[in-house]
């Protein structure tokens, strides 16, 4: 991860951890999503994702997203250099295959970025 990509990563992993601290689960969801999207191409920080999505799940009792997220962790930990679903926000409600539209503000830091 380049510069740009990795402090917009962090960024948005610093939110959803704020988020799910104040019990807001599904604002935490939505930054982790957009984590998931900036990640993709990097498997480590991919799968971290992963994981962190399983373990939100978890504390919020929302079985489908923690066994959606187990095995994605392990897609993620082989697919990420080799195809991706641009876009796809990694939850367990969304096909794991589904390319989705990027948002135009990560669409830039992933040009910025090459990534």
């Amino acid at each position: 991860m380049n510069g740009t990509l990795r402090a917009a990563y962090e960024k948005v992993i610093a939110a959803a951890e704020a988020a799910a601290a104040a019990r807001g689960t599904e604002r935490a969801f939505d930054h982790l999503a957009r984590a998931h999207i900036l990640s993709q191409r990097h498997t480590f920080q991919h799968v971290y994702v992963h994981w962190r999505m399983l373990r939100l799940g978890a504390s919020a009792c929302r079985w489908q997203e923690v066994f959606g997220q187990a095995s994605r962790i392990v897609a993620a930990a082989i697919f990420s250099h080799i195809w991706v679903p641009v876009g796809n926000t990694g939850r367990a409600n969304v096909s794991a295959l589904k390319p989705m539209p990027v948002p135009w503000d990560l669409k830039a830091i992933l040009e910025d970025g090459n990534a």
